[in-house]
């Protein structure tokens, strides 16, 4: 018991239920499931679709981040996605073809590649911050969609691009598989063979790995490249799902909550020990939060306040040092009705004092 209370997911998961029960208690009908026409609808459907652009886009955050690192840039690099895909299809002629979407979805993702790739060159290559490094993406990736887009929002009609994230396959929404994927190829990668520790090792001493033989350059560029990658297929799931590109709205504040997401599954911000189960959790904490913010109807100017008192609740409740002070508590508690001296007790009657005999005395 002890071993599972200490283990680094037992509080997140505890989180997410806490949420889920409050959930729950106030609807009821938060935790039903309907079945229309073959496919599954309810809140807990919405949620695991609505997660997964931040699913994507947290897994690469988390490998980023067990490399001592950080990455602004992934809302613009989401931006500068959905723009490059729907200005594919917009300047196509047939924007219903399988071929037209399949082409924009690949121009796409290797425009998104790139620009994690130069995020890479500038942290590993160049040993600029990352914080910095990637807050020349975060500030120019937005101008860049904007150029694409000529500053305008970009629609279009395309019945292929759209059932990336609002279509169902097998009773399921289309984009949780995606999402699923991506979880199951990292963990393969990141789990299931040496570039996860190699990965935990240059973040905990990238100058100890270097000497150990670790190219911490080739890990460090590939952490990056991965990030920008997955950041630009959540720019594709964001476009699909409005069918529009806004340079502006997509992706917007989305680096901060695949933070927070990561923080709040048990990844540290100084690099090394990961953990991409936690973060599935933490994205799905932070997204079942929102649903409670729109559930209670709390206006959109006092959203950003409520959400942040309950992440500091659920932080503090996660906090090791937290943990310690309250076991620390009950220890001295007990130690000291342990240590309590014994009720004193009365003295035993004894006979009078006996004189010693003159022989005694003489001897």
């Amino acid at each position: 018991m002890k071993k599972l209370l200490t283990h680094r997911l037992v509080w997140p998961i505890a989180a997410l239920i806490t949420l889920i029960v409050i959930n729950t208690i106030a609807r009821p009908q938060f935790i039903s499931v309907t079945v229309r026409d073959g496919q599954l609808y309810g809140p807990l459907i919405d949620i695991l679709r609505n997660s997964a652009p931040l699913m994507l886009v947290a897994l690469g955050m988390t490998i980023v981040i067990a490399t001592r690192g950080i990455d602004l840039s992934v809302g613009a690099i989401m931006a500068v996605s959905g723009a490059v895909a729907l200005t594919v299809i917009d300047a196509s002629g047939s924007p219903g073809s399988l071929g037209t979407v399949f082409v924009a979805l690949l121009v796409a993702l290797l425009v998104s590649l790139v620009l994690g790739s130069w995020n890479g060159l500038l942290v590993s290559v160049l040993g600029i911050q990352p914080i910095i490094a990637t807050l020349v993406l975060m500030l120019a990736g937005r101008g860049i969609a904007l150029l694409i887009t000529d500053g305008f929002i970009t629609t279009v009609t395309s019945a292929p691009y759209k059932f990336i994230a609002t279509g169902y396959l097998i009773g399921l929404p289309f984009a949780l598989f995606i999402s699923a994927a991506a979880v199951a190829v990292i963990a393969v990668i990141e789990r299931r063979t040496a570039l996860g520790m190699l990965t935990e090792a240059v973040g905990i001493n990238p100058a100890a790995s270097r000497l150990a033989g670790v190219r911490a350059r080739g890990i460090i560029f590939g952490a990056y490249a991965a990030s920008g990658l997955l950041a630009g297929m959540a720019g594709i799931l964001y476009s699909s799902n409005i069918m529009a590109a806004d340079a502006n709205a997509t992706g917007q504040y989305i680096e901060l909550y695949a933070i927070l997401a990561v923080v709040l599954g048990g990844t540290s911000l100084m690099g090394g020990k990961f953990t991409i189960a936690g973060t599935v959790v933490g994205v799905f904490t932070i997204q079942t939060l929102e649903s409670t913010i729109l559930f209670l109807g709390v206006p959109s100017a006092q959203a950003p306040v409520f959400f942040a008192v309950v992440v500091i609740v659920v932080v503090l409740v996660q906090s090791p040092r937290l943990h310690a002070f309250v076991r620390g508590l009950f220890a001295r508690r007990r130690s000291s009705s342990d240590a309590a001296p014994p009720p004193p007790t009365a003295p035993k009657p004894t006979d009078a004092p006996q004189t010693p005999a003159p022989a005694e005395v003489a001897s």
